[in-house]
């Protein structure tokens, strides 16, 4: 039997480079906004790039940081930001490995904890969220940037299973009403929420997951079949390009 860790070690093993080289994941219009917020703190921040992949959040941020942690549980995906930040001539980043579920650093020790596209990945979101609690100072900063589920049933369902085809190691995207039940939950207060939409290239997609053909098959079938709801929800083109919903959310201690 595999755990949920081990299925997402096996996952992004052979695969950081090119979670480097994707635009999807290298560009956005929530780098910006994430540097602005932090860029208004009033003193030195270190930062947490909570579930880092190949370290695109570490990398934006790191100019305005005096520290940035990169933390994931990929080893590959580690080594891969520690050798791009050396290339880079970033010096102030530093790389852990470990789930999102037991981050190994003291209370109180991040000024900003931000993760992006990561938390769909987390075995047991509510233990995260508490350690998050936990490693932020008073007035600190969460800020998630990830793909969001729906509140109809029929949307979340063909979200979760195009999701999980794709990539095994997937557990479940969250709406933004859950989202806001799971940080209020854990006293985190929420400060900025927005709803954003990501184009997604079918062909890339499984691509860079190296998803097997099987799996591509039933994706493109489960398109196919979809409903005009459903269709028109995720704007699913002739050739299995569609759109995610993705939310753009700052919570506070």
């Amino acid at each position: 039997m595999k755990t949920q860790q081990q299925i997402n070690q096996q996952q992004y093993q052979d695969k950081a480079k090119n979670y480097l080289d994707s635009q999807s994941h290298a560009q956005g219009i929530e780098f910006e906004e994430i540097k602005k917020i932090i860029a208004k703190r009033s003193h030195p921040v270190k930062a947490l790039d909570l579930g880092c992949g190949a370290g695109h959040v570490s990398y934006q941020i790191a100019q305005i940081c005096e520290q940035v942690i990169a933390y994931d549980l990929s080893e590959s995906m580690i080594d891969l930001v520690e050798q791009t930040a050396a290339q880079r001539g970033i010096n102030n980043i530093q790389v852990k490995q470990g789930c999102a579920e037991d981050l190994p650093f003291e209370n109180t020790y991040f000024d900003v904890v931000v993760t992006r596209f990561s938390a769909h990945h987390w075995q047991d979101i509510q233990h995260a969220i508490q350690q998050v609690y936990r490693v932020l100072k008073p007035q600190g900063l969460f800020i998630v940037i990830d793909s969001i589920g729906s509140n109809q049933p029929m949307l979340d369902t063909f979200l979760q299973s195009v999701e999980l085809l794709r990539d095994p190691s997937h557990v479940r995207n969250y709406s933004l009403g859950q989202w806001l039940n799971l940080t209020e939950s854990h006293g985190l207060t929420p400060f900025n929420i927005e709803r954003q939409a990501l184009s997604i290239c079918l062909d890339d997609w499984v691509k860079r997951m190296h998803t097997p053909k099987l799996a591509i098959d039933a994706i493109r079938y489960l398109q196919s079949m979809a409903s005009d709801t459903v269709t028109s929800h995720f704007c699913i083109q002739n050739n299995g390009d569609f759109q995610l919903d993705v939310g753009y959310m700052v919570f506070k201690k």
